[in-house]
C-alpha cells in the first residue's frame, strides 16, 4: 500500500515537471518566433527613424517589459544621446547625453559588454537624471551593445520587466540576439541613406552642370525641387513616390545636355524650328535616364512634366489621367519658376499675377487637385520655407 502511494506521488511529480518543462518550451518557442517576427519587421523598412523606433518597440514586446530605450554613439563628441521619448517629457530626456563611460549604458558602450541590473537603485553606475527629467522609476534593466564589426555604435536598453519579474541570464541571452538585428538594421538603414544622399549628389551636380549652360535659368532646378516638395505635402502621395517626385524633380530638365547651344542660350523668343528642338529635351532625358536601371521609376516624371490635361501638351499628347500624378505637380512647379523668372524676352510676373494665371489654366493645362495642393502650400509658407 505504501509503494502504491509513493509511486503515485512520483507520477504526481514527474506530471507537475513535465507541465513546467512544457511551459518552459511554450515560452522560449513563443520567444524565439516573437525574435523571427520582429527580425522581419526591422527589415522592413529602410527608413533610420522607423527602424529605431522599431527597435525600441521590439525591445519592448520581446522582453516584455515597461519600455525598451535606445541610445546611439555620436562619435564626433564620444556621446551616447536618447533615440526615445518617455511621456510629457520625453523631448526632455531625448535631449540628455551621456559621456562613453557614464551611466549604465555608457559603461555597456565603453566596454563593450552587457549588463543585467536586477535593482539599480544599489548600482552606482545609474544615471539618474534621465529618470528625474520623465518622472520614470527605473527598477531593473537589461543593457547591451549594439555592434558592426566590432565597433560600438550604441546601446539598447529593456527596462522593468513586468508581472512582478526581474530579467535573468536566459532574458539576457535572448536580447542579445535581438541587439545583433537591431544593429544590422540600422547600419543598413544609415548606408541605404548615405547612398541615397550620395546619389541625389551626383545628380544635383549634373543638373547644376546643365544650368551652367543656360545662364538665363540659374537655380531653376532648386526651384522647381522645392515647389514640387512642397505640393506634395498637400496631396495623398506616399513617401516611396515623395522620394521619387524629389529625383524626377531635379532631372526634370536632364535632356537639356542635348540641345545645342545655340538654341539654350538664345536672348530673344525660339522660332518654330528652335521651339520644336527644345521640346525634345523631355526624350532626350528618357534616352539618357533609361541606361541607369535606379532611375527609370523617374522617367514617367520627367517625360511627362510638359503634358497637359487637354492633351495639347509635348512630347507625346497624352492627356488626363494618362499623365502620371507626379508630372503633373512637376508641370505646376516648372509653370510658377518660369512665369516667376525673367528671360531675356520678357520680364516676369509678379507672383499674384502667375497664381492667377494657374487658377485661369486649372482644369485645361495643369491638374486641379495639384493646383489646389500649390495654394495651400503657398498660403502656409511652404514654396518659400520648404
Amino acid at each position: 500500500m505504501e509503494e502504491t502511494h509513493d509511486n503515485l506521488t512520483r507520477i504526481r511529480q514527474l506530471e507537475k515537471e513535465l507541465a513546467q518543462t512544457i511551459r518552459k518550451s511554450e515560452k522560449k518557442i513563443k520567444q524565439f518566433t516573437t525574435l523571427s517576427d520582429l527580425n522581419a519587421l526591422l527589415n522592413s523598412s529602410l527608413d533610420q527613424e522607423e527602424v529605431r523606433e522599431m527597435a525600441m518597440e521590439a525591445a519592448t514586446k520581446l522582453m516584455n517589459c515597461e519600455v525598451g530605450s535606445l541610445l546611439l554613439l555620436d562619435n564626433d563628441s564620444n556621446e551616447l544621446y536618447f533615440e526615445v521619448a518617455l511621456g510629457e517629457k520625453g523631448e526632455e530626456v531625448k535631449r540628455i547625453r551621456l559621456n562613453v563611460g557614464e551611466g549604465i549604458g555608457g559603461w555597456v558602450a565603453m566596454h563593450g559588454k552587457p549588463l543585467l541590473i536586477p535593482d539599480v537603485s544599489k548600482d552606482p553606475r545609474h544615471f539618474t537624471k534621465a529618470d528625474e527629467k520623465s518622472d520614470f522609476i527605473t527598477r531593473d534593466i537589461l543593457c547591451v551593445p549594439l555592434k558592426i564589426k566590432d565597433k560600438i555604435i550604441g546601446v539598447l536598453e529593456a527596462v522593468n520587466k513586468l508581472d512582478g519579474e526581474v530579467f535573468d541570464e536566459k532574458d539576457l541571452e535572448l536580447f542579445q540576439l535581438l541587439a545583433n538585428q537591431v544593429a544590422i538594421a540600422i547600419d543598413n538603414a544609415r548606408l541605404y541613406e548615405e547612398l541615397q544622399e550620395t546619389f541625389l549628389q551626383t545628380a544635383e551636380a549634373l543638373t547644376d552642370a546643365i544650368e551652367k549652360r543656360d545662364p538665363y535659368t540659374g537655380g531653376h532646378t532648386k526651384r522647381v525641387v522645392r515647389y514640387s516638395t512642397a505640393i506634395a505635402k498637400y496631396l495623398n502621395i506616399p513617401p516611396s513616390e515623395k522620394e521619387c517626385l524629389k529625383i524626377s524633380a531635379i532631372l526634370h530638365d536632364v535632356g537639356k545636355i542635348g540641345i545645342e547651344d545655340v538654341i539654350l542660350r538664345k536672348r530673344s523668343k525660339l522660332n518654330e524650328n528652335e521651339s520644336n528642338e527644345m521640346k525634345k529635351h523631355p526624350i532626350l532625358g528618357h534616352e539618357i535616364l533609361e541606361k541607369v536601371t535606379r532611375l527609370r521609376d523617374v522617367i514617367p516624371g520627367m517625360r511627362y512634366h510638359h503634358e497637359r490635361l487637354d492633351g495639347k501638351g509635348y512630347p507625346d499628347g497624352i492627356d488626363g489621367s494618362k499623365i502620371p500624378l507626379i508630372a503633373k505637380i512637376i508641370a505646376v512647379a516648372d509653370a510658377f519658376d518660369a512665369m516667376t523668372t525673367d528671360r531675356p524676352y520678357r520680364k516676369a510676373l509678379d507672383n499674384n499675377n502667375a497664381i492667377k494665371e494657374l487658377k485661369r489654366c486649372s482644369g485645361r493645362q495643369f491638374d486641379k487637385e495639384v493646383v489646389n495642393g500649390f495654394f495651400k502650400a503657398y498660403s502656409s509658407g511652404d514654396i518659400f520655407n520648404s
